[in-house]
């Protein structure tokens, strides 16, 4: 008897851990110009934009969906591809320290992709908590 219920426990664990692991969603990366990927960057277009004080292009180098979460970064550049001016910005007087970098997590809620957090300039891993404090999904991330 113990032998059998040993085996049933065991067999309802396997089938918990392989459902966990089927029930996870993969992470993709949406096709360049596809309306998925315009939206994503349009919506967080808003805050950098309005963050950097010019029209700006994003330079992509990760882009990662799961589910409804979406995180990209790289680098924004203006138009013609140049560095942004930060003479009108926050970093005006410490451009030294702004890194030529662009971070964002956003959700889709409503049929909209929305902002939850972005970051501009950062010098270090400005993200490592935004897993734990937005609740997203972890791999997602470059160290998920």
């Amino acid at each position: 008897m113990r032998t059998k219920n040993a085996i049933l426990a065991f067999s309802v664990f396997m089938f918990g851990a392989l459902l966990g692991d089927v029930s996870a969603q993969a992470v993709r990366t949406p096709e360049p110009n596809s309306p998925e990927r315009k939206a994503i960057l349009e919506a967080l277009r808003v805050p950098v934009e309005r963050d950097l004080k010019q029209k700006i292009v994003f330079v992509v180098d990760q882009f990662n969906i799961s589910g409804n979460w979406a995180w990209v970064s790289g680098r924004p550049t203006q138009p013609d591809g140049s560095r942004p001016d930060l003479s009108r910005t926050a970093w005006a007087d410490a451009e030294d320290l702004f890194d030529d970098n662009f971070f964002g997590l956003l959700r889709k809620t409503g049929g909209k992709w929305r902002v939850v957090k972005h970051a501009l300039g950062c010098t270090d891993v400005c993200y490592l908590d935004w897993p734990t404090k937005y609740k997203a999904p972890k791999r997602i991330f470059p160290f998920g």
